[in-house]
């Protein structure tokens, strides 16, 4: 479906995305913890970050199961 060219950016903004979501979700919580609210946008990212990117991933596992699908599988059944 989608030629390596586009993929390794895809998955790095997937990983870039994961990662700034986990850092959000850690401000959220240390931030709750001293008894302050957290800012909006820290707590939209910690919301809406980690599923985006496991959207993200779970659309690239499987165009990659699609490409390796049609390209075959060697010594396969």
């Amino acid at each position: 479906m989608t030629s390596a060219r586009i993929r390794r950016p895809l998955m790095a903004a997937a990983v870039l995305l994961a990662v700034l979501s986990l850092a959000a979700v850690g401000a959220v919580m240390a931030l709750a913890s001293a008894g302050q609210a957290a800012p909006q946008w820290i707590t939209s990212t910690a919301l809406y970050g980690l599923p985006a990117a496991f959207l993200l991933m779970l659309v690239l596992v499987a165009d990659g199961v699609a490409a390796r699908r049609r390209a075959g599988t060697p010594g396969g059944r």
